[in-house]
């Protein structure tokens, strides 16, 4: 059975996320397709979803302009496995203050009950790339690339931890949903790709 994943094109890393998840498609030998989606049908439609990295503020404003907001959450809280990158973690989360300019007033979709500070690891300039470790997802290494990323400060109790970096979480799961600090896609390691597309296709057989 051909299993459909999105990935969200409002804004952000949106070739580099098709590219690394029919990547990962082939790697696993797993019948999928993967598209860019932006309008509520599209969403509708799909199995699973990459929320990619760019500037949260503008995917989550345009997401509520076209409607799609809403269907997104149905789908996610009705266990649609979702990958939330950088801006699509921000996305995710329940509440969202800027390191420099503290609270925002930003749509979000109040999944994950975590507490994130966006430009945690400070603005463009000070990008950075660091060897991480997803152990309990069967990831013992990876190349994390960290880009005006946020940290997860603190979370509920339904969230698990998966990463972080210098005593900062940089990457969360809660059942079907992660979101990570780091950009997966912007690597030649697909293991994270690998491991999302296993749980689409877990979660639809």
């Amino acid at each position: 059975m051909s299993i459909n994943i999105g990935v969200l094109s409002i804004q952000g890393d949106v070739q580099e996320n098709l590219l690394s998840t029919k990547t990962a498609f082939d790697e696993l030998g797993i019948d999928g397709k993967v598209a860019d989606v932006k309008t509520p049908e599209d969403i509708s439609q799909l199995d699973g979803l990459i929320i990619p990295g760019g500037e949260s503020t503008t995917i989550g404003q345009l997401s509520l302009i076209n409607g799609s907001m809403k269907v997104l959450k149905e789908k996610i809280e009705n266990g649609m496995p979702v990958l939330g990158i950088c801006a699509g973690m921000i996305l995710l989360s329940r509440t969202a203050d800027d390191r420099v300019v503290g609270k925002t007033d930003q749509p979000l979709l109040e999944i994950l009950d975590i507490k994130l500070e966006r430009n945690s690891f400070g603005r463009q300039k000070e990008s950075f790339e660091a060897e991480m470790s997803l152990d309990s997802i069967g990831i013992p290494k990876f190349n994390g690339v960290f880009i005006r990323a946020p940290s997860v400060s603190d979370v509920g109790s339904d969230v698990e931890v998966l990463s972080k970096f210098n005593e900062k979480i940089v990457a969360i799961r809660k059942g079907n949903v992660i979101g990570t600090s780091f950009h997966p896609e912007l690597t030649d390691d697909t293991s994270l790709h690998r491991y999302f597309v296993n749980l689409v296709n877990t979660s639809k057989n």
